[in-house]
């Protein structure tokens, strides 16, 4: 086997999901400067805005995520381009 293929920093990282705050544990080799508790054991820590948790198309159920503001930006341009037609 090639030495020195794989990652060195592969490890078990927590990855949060912000919208539906669920937690999995998965080996990765994301860069991450938080770090959490879970079962006594520490873990980096990396934040995701959406998961299979809180996906439509693993729920079922549709949900507006909007972290970045995108759907009022939308709103206020149509809005504008309304006023000037």
């Amino acid at each position: 086997m090639k030495k020195d293929t794989h990652p060195k920093n592969f490890r078990e990282v927590v990855f949060f999901d912000n919208s539906s705050e669920a937690q999995f544990i998965i080996g990765s080799t994301v860069e991450t400067t938080e770090t959490t508790k879970v079962g006594g054991k520490e873990y980096p820590l990396y934040r995701v805005e959406i998961s299979s948790a809180s996906h439509p198309f693993f729920t079922g159920t549709e949900k507006v995520i909007d972290t970045a503001g995108r759907v009022d930006k939308f709103n206020k341009r149509r809005a504008a381009s309304a006023k000037k037609k």
